[in-house]
């Protein structure tokens, strides 16, 4: 243990594991007050950073020092991975505590006390149904490994609010490399906290490490050496003006966006793969002619865009003006009257022919759109300035997120596809005019 040394950073992570015994001795001592009072820790960084060697060192000193009982997970694993079992018996080994503990399938049982660890997945191999967590109320602490994978808030509170331990501090942390801006995670606990922040603001514990706080000395010589390449590339583009970033060659563009992003683990503007990497936030051109395109929900959204065209300066307009669950034939119509109106022409998904026929014969201009090659339209798209209005904050969220499943085969996420899917109906008609009439 005496040869492992961590980044200062980490410091409050061990120290939460005694806050309560050192705040006995030192009741007014407030930096422990703030400390006792965590139960979420974030622990983010770039590539490299230590972060998943320092959460397996925890987990060991946790169970076998302190009588926490660690639920450790990621989002799906399946029963063949055990990449986090094989680190957690590598950091008991480097801590001399591997024989500290009783192994039995996936389980880490300490033989003095009644700590323990247990691996899971919080999803089945399949990724489509909830695994069965029992007796969460059990266990004291809560990991969830690669958390830029959960889809929602709500699935990781749900085994949050289960860990009820009360004979020592119960911590849930996520571990991760920083998502995107919209996802979850960056909208519940950074908006308004910059990237690489560390410290503790209410409940929560933040840790942010890079390569750098890591060490060279932990590193191979000729990761160090690229990283620095990079370091200086970045420092480069960030000396430039905002109107010299413009027009820079691209390979430094490119070098600053690895290191940001993945080196430095900053959150990024989007997300891997997206289908679309480059668009325009500019207001509405309504001077142009335009339609509206709609993509019908079911246990999605219903998605509205309006859609104009600049043929000289090879642009398509993009704005929202509807996205919402659950609204009825109803009360869609009703939204369509008000938004659109009778005469304008409506874009409509092809799946759906029952309800733009209903819509069509209650006066609507709404025809069917054309969804053949949908690959050969994403990428006849992309050969478009794309402008999407400042106020249509689903529609840059989508841009951010909408990615590539398979690229090389055509296929695209669903994730975020109703409002691409709704404005790319009413711009490739718009640019081919192919509309299937009712």
């Amino acid at each position: 243990m005496d040869d492992i040394k961590f980044s200062k950073k980490y410091e409050p992570l061990f120290r939460l594991l005694s806050c309560w015994d050192e705040l006995k001795e030192k009741p007014t001592d407030k930096y422990l007050q703030k400390l006792s009072k965590v139960d979420t820790v974030l622990v983010s960084g770039g590539r490299d950073s230590g972060k998943s060697f320092a959460l397996g060192c925890l987990q060991v000193i946790a169970a076998a020092d302190y009588n926490h009982r660690v639920l450790s997970t990621r989002y799906t694993m399946s029963s063949t991975d055990n990449s986090i079992t094989k680190a957690i018996q590598n950091r008991a080994e480097d801590l001399g505590k591997i024989n500290s503990f009783n192994f039995q399938s996936k389980e880490f049982y300490a033989l003095e006390g009644h700590g323990k660890i247990s691996i899971t997945g919080q999803k089945t191999s399949s990724g489509n149904q909830t695994a069965k967590l029992k007796s969460l109320e059990d266990y004291s602490i809560f990991i969830t490994d690669e958390a830029e994978e959960l889809l929602s808030f709500e699935e990781w509170n749900k085994v949050k609010r289960s860990i009820r331990a009360k004979d020592v501090q119960a911590l849930n942390i996520l571990t991760f490399n920083p998502p995107t801006r919209e996802h979850w995670i960056a909208q519940r606990f950074y908006k308004n906290v910059p990237d690489g922040f560390c410290g503790i603001i209410d409940n929560v514990l933040y840790i942010h490490t890079t390569y750098i706080d890591n060490g060279k000395e932990n590193m191979a010589d000729h990761i160090w050496r690229e990283y620095e390449a990079l370091r200086k590339q970045y420092e480069k583009y960030e000396s430039l003006s905002v109107e010299e970033q413009e027009v820079c060659e691209f390979e430094l563009k490119r070098d600053w966006e690895d290191y940001k992003y993945r080196i430095l683990g900053g959150f990024k503007r989007q997300a891997e793969g997206v289908v679309f990497d480059r668009y325009e936030i500019a207001p509405f051109n309504d001077e142009l002619d335009y339609f509206y395109g709609l993509d019908f929900g079911s246990n999605d959204p219903d998605a509205l865009t309006k859609v104009a065209i600049d043929w000289d300066k090879k642009a398509i307009y993009i704005k929202q003006k509807y996205f919402k669950n659950n609204t009825s034939f109803d009360g869609l119509y009703k939204v369509l009257c008000d938004r659109v109106g009778y005469s304008d022409l409506i874009i409509a998904d092809s799946a759906e022919r029952r309800l733009i026929n209903d819509y069509y014969n209650l006066g609507l201009n709404i025809k069917r759109a054309n969804k053949q090659n949908k690959e050969d339209q994403l990428k006849h798209l992309k050969g478009w300035k794309l402008i999407v209005d400042p106020d249509s904050h689903d529609v840059i969220e989508a841009f951010n997120n909408y990615a590539w499943h398979d690229k090389k085969a055509g296929v695209v996420k669903h994730d975020f596809s109703d409002l691409m899917d709704s404005w790319r109906y009413a711009a490739y008609n718009l640019i081919k005019p192919t509309v299937t009439m009712l």
